[in-house]
């Protein structure tokens, strides 16, 4: 028997290909402890392995029903090979970020054996500093960025002291670290998933819908911020991807960035979009390839708080968002980024969950169509995809080697040959940009650029 698989997860088992590979992940970089190195995280890694418990969420394998329908479905409970699953790598010399980057851009590109349950770890070694890399991938139908963080922040522990803690894969307290999963938290998967099988099912408030949905519209005919967007100019992000991947990550400190939203009065997400604009444009300016007109990103955010309905449950949108990189002053291109998020939070605020899904799947419908059919269609919802997952906020400890970075890597689709995902933790923010490697060139530059614009914003404000 199966369990069931909503049409929001199964989309992406439905629209993954060799090309197109549907899987998130993440690099956790560990600091053994005082008194011990690399090789003693490995031991208690490899103990666990002997153990072989594995949570009840990674034993689950994606299966089709033998009924005519063909429905994706869940086989629980199957049996886990761990030394299929649980790897070990070592980087060649010697041993730095750039070695690092270059082996987990490989191991992204790869596709999860469909016949397995859909996730993978792998331990890597050889870091110059000392250091443990552990890079995990899961299929996007298995899990999005926000639960995967609830997943790794299971296994972790503010006390620096504790010891004996469970291995990432293993069972928590007799308990799946991912039973609270919310699939709510996947506002891209919601919304291709809802695109793909139709409004039909989030149209029971038809009253209120047919408005949301106008207006939608109606936002985009006008540029104005909101789900929707008609004026992503054409880009060499927008074309059809392959298998392979780049990666690139750096962090920065989060007080740098509180201080520039503080005296900007914008929102710390603002600055975020600002820094990866104005980078987008120093980028693709050395490259000559900078529209005239402002490249557009589709932005998840979160509502919560924000909206009147305080039930929980959905509670994230999508919207596309003007980058301003038409504007040369880093000012006023975060003040632009203000006042199109500002318009697109307006859009959504006095909706319900059902009418922000619908909005949502009306932008997320030619990136849905365009993971079905392979290509990219005539309208380009967006140039780029920038997300923002919120992380632990304070330090977190693995039997006392403490979490010194969090890179996360994530999905470029066709028409969007480059993905920024950002993730908070403890007192820094990392970005790890995911690109096509055959469409996009070396993603490093765009590392330099970023600290290009967050220096500039900083001079502008005199910090």
């Amino acid at each position: 028997m199966l369990l069931p698989m909503s049409p929001a997860d199964a989309i992406f088992l439905l629209g993954e290909t060799r090309e197109h590979p549907m899987h998130v992940g993440g690099l956790v970089l560990l600091q053994p402890a005082d008194g011990s190195d690399a090789w003693d995280l490995r031991g208690m890694l490899d103990a666990a392995m002997a153990r072989g418990e594995v949570a009840p969420k990674l034993r689950r394998r994606a299966r089709r029903s033998v009924t005519s329908l063909g429905q994706w479905g869940w086989e629980a409970d199957v049996d886990v090979d761990l030394g299929h699953h649980v790897r070990h790598s070592a980087l060649p010399q010697p041993g730095g970020m750039a070695e690092l980057m270059d082996l987990v851009s490989r191991l992204h590109a790869g596709l999860l054996d469909r016949s397995r349950p859909l996730w993978e770890m792998h331990l890597i070694e050889g870091l110059a500093d000392g250091r443990l890399a552990v890079y995990t991938k899961i299929h996007h139908a298995l899990a999005d960025g926000v639960s995967a963080m609830r997943m790794l922040r299971g296994a972790l522990s503010p006390d620096p002291d504790v010891r004996g803690m469970p291995a990432p894969w293993e069972p928590i307290d007799g308990a799946s670290r991912s039973t609270a999963v919310d699939d709510g938290a996947n506002p891209v998967g919601k919304a291709a998933g809802a695109a793909m099988r139709t409004f039909g099912g989030v149209m029971g408030e038809v009253a209120g819908m047919v408005p949301a949905l106008v207006g939608t519209v109606d936002r985009a005919l006008h540029e104005r911020g909101g789900a929707l967007s008609l004026a992503a100019p054409r880009s060499m992000f927008n074309v059809p991807i392959g298998g392979a991947r780049r990666f690139a990550a750096r962090s920065w400190p989060l007080e740098r960035l509180r201080l520039v939203a503080k005296h900007a009065d914008a929102t710390l997400n603002d600055v975020v979009l600002a820094m990866c604009a104005g980078a987008l444009r120093g980028y693709l300016d050395e490259l000559d390839e900078l529209p005239a007109e402002s490249l557009v990103a589709m932005v998840p955010v979160s509502l919560r708080g924000e909206r009147q309905e305080g039930k929980s449950g959905n509670e994230i949108g999508l919207l596309t968002c003007s980058l301003a990189t038409d504007r040369v002053d880093p000012v006023e291109r975060l003040a632009a980024i203000g006042e199109s998020m500002r318009q697109g939070k307006d859009s959504m605020r006095t909706r319900t969950s059902s009418q922000i899904l619908a909005m949502s799947a009306l932008g997320a419908a030619p990136l849905a169509m365009g993971m079905m059919l392979g290509r990219g269609g005539p309208i380009r919802p967006a140039n780029v995809m920038i997300s923002n997952v919120p992380g632990p906020a304070t330090p977190l400890y693995w039997n006392g080697a403490r979490m010194t970075a969090l890179y996360p890597l994530s999905i470029p689709v066709h028409g969007q040959a480059l993905n920024i995902t950002c993730t908070s933790t403890d007192d820094e923010i990392a970005f790890g940009l995911t690109g096509c490697r055959r469409s996009v060139p070396a993603l490093a530059p765009l590392l330099g650029h970023l600290d290009d614009e967050l220096v500039g914003l900083e001079e502008a404000f005199g910090l």
